[in-house]
């Protein structure tokens, strides 16, 4: 730290505001706010700030801070973003596409209000639909906004502007010419008020007036205009049918999804009209791999949700974001709440299903992953605090009898199936036969090692079964291989209980919830693997043992023995040409063992 700089954290202000480190050139590295400039900026250099790498490299590089005092809270989320926006510094999270979607403009400020697609949004006064992350779709409601409503489409700057004789679209019915004033500005306004209810979602009305025009067209033998309205009704409900995904009570409200591997993230805005979901957007952000999700969830909100039209009352959220009640302030007609049950949950499931798959092709156009997760992978990401999802953990269990034939059984999932090219298993040998956690302990040391000698990465997540003791065999272990940092977990048979390390409660999920659902899966398939392989070994033991009482047969013919016939019943049940034809028997040799097996 420069002397300048450290001068300067001595004055800082006490109260809300932003604040922008700089580097020795000048350029912002970070954009950041604060309720307490000073205490906030200051914290950056506490030895135990953070263990963050990116934080390090953030701090190494700080040549100078600047700060900008606010009123409030909301004032300074508002203020943060729009820095954001200008500088683009290198170490805040930022929306990962830069490219601007296209929107649905109704030019509000004009006298005659025109309804056309656009990428900007400088048009004063104007009300935007969008942005529309499907072009098809838009286009699609564009044209159907023409067929229905008789907007102009002409750029005349209207009244101002006059022309001596209509249009083509007034000869074919597109348009009533306000231009050449056959149209006022009143009866314009009525059709435009329609418009944006349609562009709102609001069809009910809209689909009983039509329907009652074609019929009163039809009883005046009207029938061309009758045809013209059927045929817009078809167009009506072909766009309202692919945008409609389900039914799921009643009210509006906007419902917030939200899925997260690594770097990337998503945020997606269900809008809920009259307990139908009409629409879909999203946003991906990226360098977010070192930012919990409550902030995550915050930039996504103010930076995008903040900015949308149309916004309703009821905010849906999947989880407390970081800041709420600054946001709440910043939109202050909007009601944050998180759902447990009810119809909320169902809209917010249904979100949050998006947001998991639009991740999911992200990742596959990206060529990152090869098998598309499954959702209770994302929960079981979500559940444990992992910034990467688990597509690839295993699970470890430790089967005994009575101390003897110990034998540790590892199986692997990959995208929350069983793969079993991945299964392992160890024969415990020595002390760690008696003692359970000293198996895990070598169990994970040894796999770790071969995994490492054969250069193959380390799966996401190593899951234990057993509890707060196995946990930290598994730990020490992972520890002592330099992987103490590794996202580590054990499920506890009893209550199910999830024990994370340096988390002294255990987690308790719901017992219908998918992520541990997912756990015991592996935790049973784990058990059977384990058990299969303990009785493979006392089996194998219980026939070595008897066959070692017979005179004259050594290991090579009790190996001969058990590959011909697999078991003691199986040697007893061998009739002499059989034991004869084996290699080192003779008939004399078979006769003698034949003897002291019906002895014995």
């Amino acid at each position: 730290m420069n002397e300048a700089l450290r001068r300067k954290l001595e004055t800082l202000p006490d109260g809300p505001g932003v604040y922008l480190w700089r580097d020795a050139a000048g350029a912002v590295l970070y954009v950041g706010k604060a309720k307490s400039l000073r205490s906030r900026v200051r914290s950056y250099f506490a030895p135990d700030h953070s263990a963050y790498s990116k934080h390090h490299m953030l701090v190494q590089r700080i040549a100078d801070v600047e700060t900008i005092v606010v009123a409030d809270e909301a004032q300074s989320l508002l203020l943060e973003n729009n820095l954001i926006k200008e500088y683009q510094p290198r170490f805040n999270v930022r929306l990962k596409d830069d490219k601007s979607y296209p929107s649905i403009v109704v030019t509000m400020g004009e006298p005659f209000p025109r309804v056309f697609a656009t990428r900007s949004r400088d048009h004063r006064g104007a009300r935007y639909f969008g942005p529309y992350t499907d072009v098809t779709d838009m286009r699609r409601t564009l044209g159907l906004v023409r067929r229905m409503f008789t907007v102009r489409s002409c750029a005349d700057n209207l009244p101002h502007e006059r022309r001596d004789r209509p249009c083509l679209d007034f000869h074919i019915g597109r348009c009533l010419a306000p231009c050449v004033g056959r149209q006022g500005e009143a009866s314009y306004r009525r059709m435009i008020d329609e418009v944006l209810e349609f562009l709102e979602g609001r069809t009910g009305d809209l689909r009983t007036r039509i329907r009652d025009m074609m019929q009163d067209a039809s009883r005046r033998e009207d029938f061309e205009r009758a045809r013209d309205l059927r045929d817009t009704l078809k167009w009506l409900e072909q766009l309202e049918r692919p945008s409609t995904i389900d039914v799921v009570g009643t009210g509006d409200a906007d419902v917030i999804g939200y899925a997260r591997d690594g770097d990337d993230a998503v945020g997606v805005l269900m809008r809920v009209r009259d307990g139908r979901v009409i629409g879909r957007e999203h946003r991906f952000l990226e360098n977010v791999e070192e930012e919990d999700d409550p902030a995550v969830l915050a930039a996504w909100l103010v930076r995008v949700y903040a900015l949308a039209e149309g916004r309703v009352r009821r905010v849906v959220l999947p989880f407390a974001a970081e800041d709420l009640p600054a946001i709440e302030a910043l939109l202050p007609e909007s009601r944050f709440s998180v759902p447990i049950r009810g119809i909320a949950a169902r809209w917010l499931e249904l979100s949050d299903q998006n947001a998991r798959h639009l991740l999911e092709s992200l990742r596959i156009e990206l060529f990152e992953t090869e098998e598309r997760v499954e959702d209770p992978v994302y929960a079981l990401g979500r559940e444990l605090g992992m910034r990467t999802i688990p597509r690839s953990f295993v699970c470890i269990d430790i089967s005994t009898s009575q101390g003897r034939d110990t034998v540790g059984a590892l199986v692997h999932f990959e995208a929350g199936r069983p793969r079993k090219a991945g299964y392992r298993k160890f024969k415990i040998k020595g002390p760690a036969q008696q003692d359970d956690y000293a198996a895990i302990h070598e169990v994970v040391t040894r796999y770790v090692t071969r995994l490492r000698e054969k250069e193959e990465p380390l799966p996401d997540l190593f899951v234990i079964d057993g509890g707060k003791g196995q946990l930290g065999a598994a730990l020490d272990a992972l520890q002592a291989l330099g992987h103490g940092e590794h996202p580590l977990a054990s499920l506890a048979k009893r209550e199910e209980e999830i024990y994370l390390p340096g988390r002294a409660d255990p987690i308790r999920l719901p017992r219908r919830s998918p992520a541990l659902r997912l756990l015991q899966r592996a935790r049973d398939e784990a058990h059977r693997f384990g058990v299969t392989y303990n009785r493979t070994r006392r089996k194998a033991r219980t026939v070595t043992s008897a066959l070692l009482d017979i005179p004259g047969i050594g290991p090579t013919k009790r190996t001969a023995l058990l590959q011909a016939f697999g078991s003691l019943a199986g040697v007893r049940a061998a009739t002499r040409a059989e034991i004869a034809a084996l290699p080192g028997f003779s008939e004399a040799a078979a006769d003698r063992l034949l003897e002291f097996l019906k002895a014995n």
